[in-house]
């Protein structure tokens, strides 16, 4: 290689380098600026100041209530799984080489959603014992579509199919609990058809804290593996990564990540499917998207949260907005993959 041509190679690092650093601060800034707006409005105002105070543990009449208990748990339970959705849904969609490969696409938080509504129609359980299940759940329907779509190995198309079906299936069994349900148990089940921070709690967010430490560190471990998986595994194994470790340390770390978030806040759907392409767009494919689209997970639940409370005619959980945000994206998908472009 040409000297001219070593100094291209080193300028593109060097640019795509300088992007990603700058899109990470950009992402971080505005994440930041939008907690702090959450603080700071609602019903009503409070100035910076009194925020601050109250963060610092002083006790301010009025404030400390408002922002200590109230909005507090709210933000950073929405940051907290807006993070976890976004790199588990980034880590699915890297590992299987698919944006439709996304956990919010092929069922795994509707199998968190539908042990919790079976959990509290059938079962009356309630509170930590509904996340549990949850929890379990998830990790049962991600190993069952794993299972159902294993071929000697792991096709991101099969798991797509798969994964969808199971979806179906999940959903009429949660529309047939539904409609079995007492009504003093439907709100409280329709907030894990949705995805909501309605009346969050700081021990709602420390489970789901505790997930990105130890799930999300596995990944960000495993994040260089992850990236060369995308070149195919004959490429994979002849640059010497342990393709098999890497994929069940990345499946059992993004389905863990995925289903603690759920069992906190219900399925906000396609806040996984989302995260990773607007990532992608932004820093132009420098580098690993998991922490980018960990940023852009929690900048979309926390916008989310304030437009569907406060930004619409009426209220509306997190969910609902997401929602809206994401179909139409999902139609656009499935309109260029199927007609052979590349999304």
């Amino acid at each position: 290689m040409t000297t001219i041509a070593l100094s291209a190679v080193r300028a593109d690092r060097r640019a795509r380098r300088i992007r990603r650093t700058t899109v990470l601060g950009f992402l971080s800034a505005v994440l930041l600026a939008l907690f702090a707006f959450a603080l700071s409005s609602g019903q009503s105002f409070t100035p910076p100041l009194q925020v601050l105070r109250v963060l610092m543990g002083e006790e301010v009449p009025g404030a400390s209530f408002t922002v200590g208990q109230l909005r507090l748990p709210r933000a950073v339970l929405a940051v907290l799984a807006g993070m976890s959705f976004g790199m588990g849904g980034a880590a699915f969609q890297t590992m299987l080489r698919n944006p439709l490969a996304s956990p919010d696409i092929i069922g795994i938080n509707l199998g968190a959603s539908a042990a919790a509504v079976f959990g509290i129609v059938v079962l009356g359980l309630d509170g930590a014992g509904v996340s549990v299940f949850a929890i379990v759940a998830g990790l049962g329907v991600a190993l069952t579509i794993f299972g159902l779509s294993w071929r000697g190995g792991i096709s991101g198309t099969r798991l797509i199919l798969v994964g969808i079906g199971v979806a179906a299936m999940l959903e009429s069994f949660i529309s047939y609990v539904l409609s079995q349900a007492p009504a003093w148990d439907m709100q409280e089940a329709m907030r894990w058809m949705s995805g909501s921070v309605n009346a969050a709690q700081m021990d709602q967010a420390l489970p789901v804290l505790a997930a990105l430490v130890i799930f999300g560190g596995a990944l960000l471990v495993r994040a260089k593996d992850l990236e060369v998986l995308t070149l195919g595994d004959d490429m994979a194994a002849a640059l010497g990564t342990p393709i098999t470790r890497t994929r069940i340390v990345v499946m059992i770390a993004s389905v863990g990540l995925i289903a603690v978030a759920t069992a906190a806040t219900g399925p906000i759907l396609f806040v996984a499917f989302l995260s990773a392409p607007i990532a992608v767009r932004l820093t132009g494919h420098s580098g690993s998207s998991l922490i980018p689209a960990g940023l852009v997970g929690a900048t979309l639940v926390l916008a989310g949260d304030h437009v569907g409370q406060f930004l619409l005619p009426a209220r509306y959980p997190v969910g609902v907005v997401t929602a809206a945000l994401g179909a139409p994206y999902l139609i656009y998908l499935i309109i260029r993959t199927h007609g052979g472009g590349r999304a």
